[in-house]
């Protein structure tokens, strides 16, 4: 009996020590290397965080000197006493500098955001286009500045991701690496720019890396709060805004309006997203019609603002004035039906119109006051049992935001802390769920995605539907000299038939050809300019390309849970 227990202690202690060696061995040879890394995440974070900062100085630098406001939280209760031509011709003027900028210094003249975010992370090692970047931060800038009618998010997310491309160069970061510092970036710019540290890491983690592995949660942890100390350095402990008190739950007896408050919000974020997608497109018909230079489209959408802006003024800028107003009450039903309409208008002509800006904001005003418009007919149903309107104002800003993004979880995060109000998270969750619930149904998960999707960019089914995208056929094919390369004599052959794929093509467009013909091969060439014959370059076996194919599915699989 002895011997058995002392066996066993025996060995015991022999795992411990084993465990401790181990231990010893991943501290020496991986310790040093992964403080490094946490440093330049916490490096990453502050430039990012300054980034985030700068800009929104900049905004409203830009919006006292354009409009002579003072407060540019008051911005449109100070530009319903200016001269209505003021109105009209500020933002005509800021869309034509607009036009310029992206048309001297972006390929397509559009503005990067999010989106071009999340098809860096995953189809471009982590890396952005930084040229551009910058053009676009500078037009949105000058957006949102001169009477813009979107948010300072989508630009300033992607002014970061230009900080940690940058980085991510200079020390020749692989995929992984890239991929982390790009969300490190990301969580200081959205914390920085809404004191919101916890929703900063999580919408770094669920809307641009899209998992939430273990090994990227703690440089972004550090680096989100890194721009939150530097937000609140220059801000304070504040939150953007300010509730009343009083907006209490009617416990359980409530909770069923809120659940139909969440599928009416989700309708909402479809209409403004399917919204702006029609402005775009009719934009494009009308540019090819008419022939109108790419350059000039800002400038036209500028108007259009401009004269929406002399009747309501509200659509200015971020508008958080008019989101606050509606999260305090101080909105009549009927205005705070109007204005959703409104802002909903104007956000979609400021996005389709090329001016540049996000859709954070805008979404977050909308979901407001419909929320509020909402609480306003449920309290007046059943007084008895209901709290306060503004309550539904909170939830149906989180339900629309949350749907127009596809970022629950961040969402409801970040509508506590711009407000600080953690005592009606019940309400403001049920809402979110039902609300993404609904619209993930009706667009591809949400705008971001559906954006990529509309580009021919298919992420939002996941990585088994983009990873074949990321594989050109030439670095997969077997070339003529290779030892079991295909017959020549059957490759041309088949080129004759006319099948075979270009070596510059994708995996994604090579593939069917194998289903279709149910080969084992395909020529691969390289097509000549003009009529000239296709150059046979060499063949690609479908059993290849399908090992690259779980190559990379494995190794995205182990990124995520690692």
């Amino acid at each position: 009996m002895a011997g058995k227990v002392q066996g066993v202690f025996r060995k015991q202690v022999d795992g411990a020590v084993a465990s401790a060696v181990r231990f010893w061995q991943v501290l020496r040879e991986k310790g040093p290397s992964q403080v490094t890394f946490w440093f330049i995440a916490l490096m990453i974070g502050i430039a990012a965080g300054f980034a985030a900062l700068f800009f929104r100085k900049g905004i409203s630098a830009l919006q006292h000197t354009l409009y002579g406001v003072e407060d540019v939280r008051l911005m449109h209760s100070f530009a319903e006493s200016l001269p209505w031509y003021l109105i009209l011709l500020i933002p005509v003027g800021g869309g034509l500098v607009v036009g310029l900028i992206l048309h001297w210094f972006t390929p397509d003249g559009r503005v990067r955001s999010v989106a071009d975010v999340i098809e860096g992370a995953a189809l471009d090692n982590g890396r952005v286009e930084e040229r551009a970047g910058i053009a676009s931060a500078l037009a949105s800038l000058i957006t949102l500045g001169s009477g813009g009618s979107s948010g300072r998010e989508g630009p300033v997310v992607h002014l970061a991701a230009v900080i940690s491309t940058r980085v991510s160069k200079w020390i020749r970061a692989d995929g992984i690496t890239g991929r982390d510092l790009l969300g490190c970036a990301v969580a200081a710019a959205v914390s920085a720019s809404f004191n919101a540290p916890i929703a900063g890491a999580l919408f770094a983690l669920e809307v641009v890396l899209r998992h939430f592995a273990v090994h990227a949660f703690a440089p972004i942890v550090i680096a989100s709060a890194a721009g939150t100390v530097i937000n609140r350095l220059e801000f304070g402990d504040v939150t953007e805004f300010s509730l009343l008190d009083g907006g209490t739950l009617q416990f359980y007896v409530e909770l069923p309006a809120f659940l139909i408050l969440g599928l009416v919000s989700g309708l909402i974020a479809v209409v403004f997203m399917k919204a702006t997608f029609w402005a775009e497109d009719m934009g494009n018909a009308l540019q090819r019609v008419t022939g109108i230079p790419r350059w000039l489209r800002p400038a036209i959408a500028g108007l259009m603002l401009g004269a929406i802006a002399i009747w309501y003024p509200h659509i200015i800028g971020v508008g958080y004035e008019t989101t606050s107003a509606a999260l305090t009450g101080q909105l009549l039903l009927h205005e705070a039906i109007i204005f959703t309409v409104v802002k909903a208008a104007a956000a979609a002509i400021t996005i389709a119109g090329r001016m540049g800006g996000g859709v954070f904001s805008p979404s977050l005003m909308v979901g407001a006051m419909a929320g509020l418009a909402f609480g306003i007919i449920a309290t007046s149903i059943l007084p008895e049992m209901s709290g306060s309107g503004t309550l539904y104002a909170l939830a149906g800003m989180g339900a629309v935001a949350a749907a127009v993004l596809g970022a629950p979880i961040s969402t409801t995060l970040i509508v506590f802390e711009l407000t600080g109000d953690w005592q009606t998270g019940l309400a403001v969750m049920v809402a979110v769920s039902l609300s993404t619930a609904l619209a993930s149904r009706l667009v591809d998960r949400s705008f971001f995605l559906t954006q990529l999707e509309r580009r021919n960019i298919h992420l939002a089914a996941g990585p088994q539907a983009y990873l074949l995208a990321m594989f050109r056929v030439g670095r997969v094919m077997r070339p003529m000299d290779h030892e079991n390369a295909a017959p020549e004599e059957k490759l041309l052959t088949l080129i004759e038939q006319g099948i075979y794929t270009d070596t510059n093509a994708t995996l994604e467009r090579a593939l069917p050809i194998f289903e279709r013909t149910g080969l084992d091969f395909v020529p691969v060439v390289q097509l000549a300019p003009g009529d000239g014959p296709p150059a046979l370059e060499g063949a690609l076996f479908h059993v290849d390309a399908l090992k690259a194919y779980n190559k990379a599915l494995a190794a995205t699989a182990a990124e995520e849970h690692s």
